[in-house]
């Protein structure tokens, strides 16, 4: 889509999900391989990639830094041997929360990093200072001026980390720049998330020496002075977010659905609350069948967590569902207080909602079709789905933030059955 262009969906409601969809491969962890790609001067390809402005906005930054970057058919090949330049485009920068990633990889590669606070979806704070410090630890001296944030490392050298809170964004950071490090680097109190995992697998692949993913202490041995990384193939993982959003909108709908490619061991906690509900599945090699015509009993209390819990991402999705469920739904959003704001589209279609500082109260609400404008990525999935179950026509606007994370994503909802016109507002 082009950024001149807004997104509008059209949706008739009352209708079923039915059928078979193939889950695209994890925007979240694919974000931070595109990154990682500049650390090597040899090819790198990602297998499976999604198709989505996310991805082609990191593409178009590793581009204006000198790498060649190109498709063919679902594969991303990345060849950064070219690139010399370490200042990332604020335009650029400016289009998604992700191109700060590549802060951590270009301080190892080329010793230098310039790039403006980054953008993305208006979901809270998101504050940087966990990301600077890092790499201040790490050796690199930096500094901000007028939004722009300006770094530099001639020799940076192993040490230990222990980050004040756990931070997904400043984890992948600290291991990009800690990859081109000389000596070990130990971090402490790391993010838990499977896409902070893949990240290092990818790096493992391309010949660092990383141990402890998917625990609270991660140690990299860098590579400053020894053999550089070299180029891979890698196969992104299915996408645990895209998956989540499909089996709430089918628990919405009292649909029946098969998820191929579900990530299912990264989704104890929505699995678990979409059986709560009534929800019924099996899983079987990577494919979920899951039957929601059972769907009907609210869960008293939800709350967003760090990984393994229930995640943020899901909130509104869920949030979407509760109001078709028996008794009353209290949901509590601990990571991102403005994801919030959904909560007050869905009340312009009948919801009946109360706001709580970070609580929201729901029950079963008889819902009809409204205008309504997507505010983050997320929340305008649920809005879509909230249109789905509604009565009559909704319009969902600003749909571009929508599809920043989901690939054919209208395509996909008609294929199982939705009723949904896509138009272009210039």
């Amino acid at each position: 889509m082009g950024r001149e262009q807004v997104g509008v969906y059209h949706i008739l409601g009352g209708r079923r999900l039915c059928g078979t969809v193939k889950i695209q491969g994890s925007k979240n962890a694919v974000l931070p391989m595109i990154a990682a790609a500049v650390l090597t001067k040899e090819e790198v390809v990602l297998s499976g990639c999604p198709r989505i402005s996310d991805v082609e906005d990191m593409a178009e930054i590793v581009r204006s830094l000198g790498g060649t970057v190109w498709w063919e058919e679902k594969d991303l090949h990345l060849n950064c041997a070219e690139i010399e330049k370490s200042h990332v485009e604020g335009a650029l920068s400016k289009r998604l929360r992700a191109s700060l990633l590549f802060l951590g990889s270009l301080l190892a590669r080329t010793g230098e990093a310039c790039l403006a606070k980054a953008g993305g979806c208006r979901i809270g704070k998101r504050p940087t200072d966990l990301h600077q410090k890092a790499m201040e630890v790490l050796g690199a001296e930096i500094f901000e001026e007028a939004g722009t944030i300006f770094a530099r490392a001639d020799h940076p050298k192993g040490t230990v980390l222990c980050f004040p809170k756990k931070s997904v964004g400043a984890t992948e950071n600290a291991i990009l720049f800690a990859v081109g490090a000389e000596g070990v680097t130990r971090l402490c109190h790391c993010a838990r998330e499977p896409e902070v995992v893949h990240l290092c697998r990818f790096l493992r692949a391309m010949g660092a020496d990383i141990t402890g993913e998917g625990t609270e202490q991660i140690t990299i041995s860098g590579t400053y002075g020894k053999t550089a990384l070299s180029g891979c193939r890698y196969e992104v993982p299915g996408d645990r977010i895209a998956a989540g959003t499909y089996l709430l909108m089918g628990a919405a709908t009292r649909g029946h659905l098969t998820l191929l490619n579900a990530p299912l061991d990264e989704m104890g906690a929505v699995l678990s609350l979409y059986q709560k509900i009534g929800g019924q599945y099996t899983r079987k090699s990577g494919t979920l069948v899951a039957d929601s015509k059972k769907v009907q009993d609210a869960v008293p209390c939800v709350e967003t967590a760090e990984y393994p819990g229930f995640p943020t991402d899901l909130q509104s999705l869920y949030l979407a569902a509760a109001m078709t469920l028996k008794g009353e739904s209290c949901i509590c959003e601990n990571v991102f207080e403005d994801r919030l704001r959904t909560a007050e589209e869905l009340q312009k279609m009948g919801g009946t909602l109360r706001i709580c500082g970070k609580w929201i109260y729901t029950e079963k609400s008889r819902l009809h079709g409204a205008d309504v404008v997507s505010r983050d990525l997320r929340g305008g999935a649920a809005l879509v789905s909230a249109a789905l179950l509604a009565e009559g026509f909704s319009v969902v606007r600003k749909t571009e933030l929508i599809e920043r994370g989901y690939e054919r994503f209208p395509e996909t909802l008609r294929e199982l059955g939705a009723k949904i016109i896509v138009e272009k507002e210039v």
